[in-house]
């Protein structure tokens, strides 16, 4: 066990009361979640900066050391890797994310070049027996998963927005969903179910008026696979619920189709009871017509609407909703009649009403 100086701790830590200066010990667990200090070997002029657990984003340089967290990624447009298997310090990792997760690059995306390489130090220590200098290996998350957890929303409205792949506009709808809701008067709690460890999504949510958000990470998990992305859905649910918001808004990362279990959650039958309503986000026509088919024939689940890249002039809009009958809205430039819809949906502003 020695002392380290840290100089950037990523956003993946952000449950662990963890200061500048850290306990390391040589001794690494190679297990998902487990927290690792490292040393940045190289510079990079593009994806080359860090989500801290301030939220703020850092630019990474050669010297840094950071801590991250052990795990793996399987994304489409960005790097894909496994965890290691065995690491003792002097070992490379590379950086697989902008939240931190460190592992074995497999696959790197050309427009972010190759991933930073950094020198293993060891593994971080917590100290939770008071009053004994007894280290363990700190790791993500608040609580851990329940793989048998029920859901209870409590008969609150919720609605759900997926994508035909990353980058599909679910966050920019998920906003512009809660932003409308709030200036109805509700109260609106938001999470995000599936991905890889990042913050930014919910921190965006938090901007546009959730008054809670959650993410998978708060359960330990860095990525989300099909085995645990319907019981962490679960648990959100009813974690959202518990404060009784009037709605519940949630982003299922990445798209229909993909490793992080988008289709395990929507064929959970618990978790598809209590959806109100679904928004598909599509980046072109194709896509649209394409995810609108999966939910219907694969799932059973009639999209309330489209929005995404394909909405983005009237030409998608046209073609989205003469060939495959459902309504078109760009969050973008439309925000507030997406929110008006979804309210429409929801029936909120009738049952507000009426307690009235």
């Amino acid at each position: 066990m020695r002392s380290v100086i840290v100089d950037k701790i990523a956003s993946v830590a952000i449950d662990n009361d963890i200061g500048h200066e850290v306990r390391v010990s040589a001794d690494i667990p190679c297990e998902e979640g487990v927290l690792v200090a490292v040393e940045v070997l190289n510079n990079k002029s593009r994806y080359n900066t860090l989500e801290l657990t301030s939220g703020r984003m850092a630019q990474v340089k050669r010297g840094d050391v950071i801590i991250g967290a052990l795990g793996h990624r399987k994304a489409l447009f960005g790097y894909s890797g496994h965890l290691p298997t065995e690491l003792a310090p002097g070992d490379t990792v590379q950086i697989l994310n902008l939240g931190g997760v460190l592992g074995i690059c497999d696959s790197a995306n050309p427009n972010h070049g190759q991933p930073f390489d950094c020198r293993v130090i060891g593994t971080v220590l917590e100290f939770p027996y008071l009053g004994e200098r007894i280290g363990v290996p700190a790791r993500v998350g608040s609580s851990q998963l329940d793989q048998t957890a029920g859901v209870n929303v409590r008969g609150v409205p919720v609605v759900a927005f997926a994508g035909t792949c990353m980058d599909a506009g679910k966050t920019v709808a998920a906003c512009a969903a809660i932003s409308r809701f709030r200036h109805n008067g509700l109260t609106v709690n938001a999470f995000k179910a599936t991905g890889v460890a990042l913050r930014r999504d919910i921190l965006a949510m938090e901007d546009a008026g959730a008054r809670r958000t959650g993410i998978f990470t708060d359960h330990g998990i860095l990525a989300t696979t099909p085995a645990n992305a319907p019981a962490l859905t679960r648990m959100l649910l009813t974690r959202m619920a518990e404060d009784r918001p009037q709605a519940i808004a949630f982003e299922l990362g990445d798209g229909l189709l993909g490793a992080y279990g988008v289709e395990a959650i929507l064929k959970d039958s618990a978790v598809r009871d209590a959806l109100t309503a679904v928004v598909l986000c599509a980046n072109d026509p194709v896509g649209a017509w394409g995810g609108i088919r999966l939910l219907r024939e694969n799932f059973g689940i009639e999209p309330a609407l489209v929005t995404g890249p394909a909405t983005d002039n009237q030409v998608g809009i046209d073609i989205i909703e003469q060939r495959a009958e459902v309504r078109a809205i760009n969050a973008l430039t439309h925000g507030a009649a997406l929110g008006d819809l979804l309210l429409e949906k929801l029936g909120v502003l009738e049952e507000k009403a009426a307690e009235a």
